[in-house]
């Protein structure tokens, strides 16, 4: 499917229908949620990861929900089990991406030595440059709370960490923004 990244109106109801269609093999009911919901998967996913590998993330995420919608079992809302879904799958992206790079980098200052793009101050501040550079956990934690709105507990139970350890990482986030921000 080719990511079109405008939402489709759908009535209320729509998702738990189309699921339902779906389930039973229906792919264009599949492709109505999955234009009602790629916009959301696609951000999530550049913020997250990156911008360069978004699509592909994206494409991944509505892979892995047409191949597990069998499970989906409606005790919460589609766009919530497939948000929960979609940050399983980045995550497992981003634990690969680590391990890849303990293999080919000696440490983590090589990383500190790419360039990073410079906002421009004549257009306001770089937000999304600023969230970029934080350390990946820092940034995963600030995202999942600040952006996307999960409790500690939550954050916690998909990173497999104590709820201090998402408490100290966000504000550890937060001062390195107002850093990147500042300068």
């Amino acid at each position: 499917m080719n990511p079109e990244f405008t939402k489709d109106p759908a009535p209320a109801g729509a998702d738990a229908e189309d699921v339902s269609r779906a389930q039973a093999g229906d792919r264009r009911a599949f492709e109505r949620l999955y234009r009602r919901h790629v916009a959301r998967v696609h951000g999530l996913a550049g913020r997250m990861l990156s911008y360069d590998e978004a699509a592909e993330v994206t494409q991944d995420v509505f892979v892995r929900a047409w191949e597990k919608l069998g499970t989906f079992r409606g005790e919460a809302a589609f766009g919530t089990w497939l948000h929960r879904l979609a940050v399983n799958v980045m995550l497992s992206r981003r634990q690969w991406h680590g391990q890849r790079r303990e293999r080919f980098l000696p440490d983590d200052e090589a990383l500190d030595q790419l360039p990073t793009p410079v906002g421009s101050k004549e257009f306001g501040i770089d937000l999304e440059g600023a969230i970029a550079r934080l350390p990946e956990g820092a940034r995963a934690i600030f995202l999942l709370h600040d952006v996307e709105g999960y409790r500690h507990d939550e954050i916690a139970e998909f990173l497999e960490v104590t709820t201090g350890t998402t408490k100290a990482q966000l504000h550890r986030a937060r001062m390195l923004l107002r850093g990147h921000l500042s300068a």
